[in-house]
């Protein structure tokens, strides 16, 4: 694998460049409407950006409630380790800061990769802008 850092931090040090990698990732190419996208939570959540050489090729966030979300790699990156260290980076945040469990509603496509993570489904499979989704959890 290529040379990554993982940046954690609020949406002031690193939003633009993450929204720039989730609208290329969720709105170009997995057509996920553009409203949907971008959110009041991105205010409020903490932030994991990965960067190689400086170039972000993968995000996600940490909402207040210890739900993981808006998990993005750069096509690419996909399947080089980079999601994983951007999990371990969020669940880590989560952990020190106290959180018992973290929750995520993972894309069914990903389910496998959560799972080798520690997560485990909830419930029934549901749609999320159009794409099925199923809630699991990590206890901490």
């Amino acid at each position: 694998m290529r040379k990554l850092e993982v940046l954690v931090g609020d949406w002031a040090q690193l939003g633009k460049r993450a929204a720039a990698l989730r609208h290329e990732v969720f709105v170009e190419e997995q057509g996920v409407p553009i409203e949907l996208e971008l959110d009041e939570y991105d205010a409020i959540a903490v932030h994991a950006l990965a960067l190689e050489g400086g170039t972000p090729v993968g995000t996600g966030r940490l909402l207040p409630d210890a739900h993981i979300g808006r998990m993005a790699v750069r096509h690419s990156h996909r399947g080089q380790g980079v999601g994983g260290l951007l999990l371990g980076a969020l669940v880590d945040a989560a952990r020190r800061r106290g959180d018992a469990s973290v929750v995520l509603a993972a894309q069914c496509h990903a389910r496998g990769f959560y799972g080798l993570h520690g997560f485990r489904a909830e419930g029934p499979v549901f749609m999320d802008a159009g794409i099925e989704h199923v809630l699991m959890r990590k206890i901490l």
